[in-house]
């Protein structure tokens, strides 16, 4: 498959291509592999069946590297040799090392524990890891023995003991984990611009959660209020919730990978993700209307609401198995898996750069080894005669499907115009009309 491409010993490309518009079409990638389709079939052909998933922490251990005494992180915060102030980015990994949202590691990787998460997707110890998790820096002083603050302006967030630094090879990254080295892909676009020259590793000591518009709570604090002895089904999400996918997360309590009386963990991620999505705190805003209005309903009954802080990569199947170790993290049994789930497009031709069912098919694959069950989404249409069916059904009794683009939706929140509630919910439509900024990056 293209996005492990160690396992197929295809090279690497020399350097990142830029994006290229045009009759070149997609030989501006420089793809070594192709035929995604074919690549889909052959891995749906393997697929082993998934094993009961467990509610223990990945790995069996829950990390949790804060600092609860207050002289304690006092006295750690005066022992660093000096500050650097972390980006949202940044942040976001940093929280979710030290809340135990990615164990087990304990850390920024070293150069050893990268080299084998990019091109084995696996720790050196032999456990399966979706992404790297690194601090870049062109700072001269982040060198190995020094202790470093990292601060959020004024607050101190965590201090990091560096263990080493090197210089990565970024387009090697971005092939093995991307499958792209193209600049027209989100993933490598951040990769080459926003991250630094170097790498640092080491090990983490956490002082203090970040301060945000909104509460993101640790997987401790999560597992502690789920219920017990029955399945939970992870949502994953980076956009407004619409009918459709209210559907989609409900009804995936009824599927048969699900046991009696399970609950869904809605679970979105509030960090930064591409360029032209929804900025988190508006997404928060419309997720907290949606719960309050559900929450009396028998599904609302059935459902948890809590926010992640993580960073998009729009890595596509590799993406979807770390989100699957990080749910775990929090406690769920089961992940939903949508089509094209964490996919992109190509800033330049809207061409996807995956294939519909690649994370699906992916996610089936490594499931036993997680301890997670993924489950499929369902393709759903709204019909005049029955609601929201499956598409399948749609066709097979040549029902009456009703559509609305997101163009259309965007005229029309423009306009005041009333939006069908068959489309979307009337609290998260008002959100949406509170910052029109936002409104223009519907698609």
């Amino acid at each position: 498959m293209k996005y492990l491409l160690a396992a197929a010993g295809v090279a690497a490309a020399s350097a990142f291509t830029a994006p290229v518009s045009g009759g070149v079409g997609l030989a501006v990638r420089g793809k070594s592999v192709s035929h995604r389709g074919a690549s889909r079939a052959s891995v749906r052909g393997r697929v082993n069946p998934v094993m009961m998933a467990s509610r223990q922490a990945w790995h069996g251990k829950q990390v949790d590297l804060m600092v609860t005494d207050e002289a304690e992180k006092k006295k750690i915060a005066e022992s660093a040799d000096f500050a650097v102030q972390l980006d949202e980015r940044q942040l976001c990994d940093v929280e979710l090392l030290c809340n135990g949202g990615l164990s087990p590691l304990t850390g920024p990787m070293n150069e050893e524990t990268y080299k084998k998460v990019v091109d084995d997707m696996r720790l050196p110890s032999g456990e399966i890891f979706g992404l790297p998790i690194v601090f870049a820096t062109s700072d001269s002083n982040m060198v190995p023995g020094k202790k470093v603050l990292l601060k959020q302006g004024d607050r101190d967030i965590a201090v990091m003991t560096i263990e080493d630094r090197y210089k990565p090879d970024k387009v090697h990254e971005c092939k093995q984990c991307y499958g792209e080295t193209t600049l027209e892909h989100p993933g490598v676009l951040m990769v080459a611009t926003e991250r630094a020259e170097y790498y640092v590793g080491g090990s983490l000591q956490g002082l203090n959660k970040p301060v945000r518009e909104f509460e993101c709570r640790t997987p401790a604090e999560v597992r502690a209020d789920l219920p017990d002895e029955v399945d939970i089904v992870a949502f994953q999400c980076r956009n407004p919730i619409h009918r459709a996918h209210y559907e989609l997360f409900t009804r995936a309590l009824d599927a048969p990978e699900v046991g009696k009386d399970a609950v869904c963990l809605v679970h979105p991620t509030c960090g930064p993700t591409q360029a032209d999505d929804i900025a988190g705190n508006t997404r928060y805003k419309t997720y907290v209307k949606l719960a309050e209005e559900t929450k009396d309903t028998e599904k609302g009954k059935r459902t948890r609401w809590d926010y992640l802080p993580y960073s998009m990569h729009m890595a596509g199947p590799r993406e979807a198995i770390q989100h699957m170790m990080i749910r775990k993290n929090f406690g769920c049994t089961h992940f939903i898996i949508g089509r094209d789930m964490a996919g992109s497009k190509s800033s330049i031709t809207g061409d996807d750069f995956y294939g519909a069912y690649e994370a699906q098919d992916f996610a089936k694959l490594h499931g036993p080894e997680l301890g997670v069950t993924p489950v499929p989404s369902l393709n759903l249409v709204y019909t005049e005669e029955k609601d929201y069916v499956t598409a399948e059904e749609a066709k097979a009794e040549n029902l009456s499907e009703k559509k609305l683009s997101g163009t259309k939706f965007r005229q029309m929140l423009r306009a005041g115009d009333d939006i069908p509630e068959w489309f979307a919910f009337k609290s998260v439509v008002e959100v949406l009309r509170s910052d029109m900024e936002s409104v223009e990056k519907i698609r």
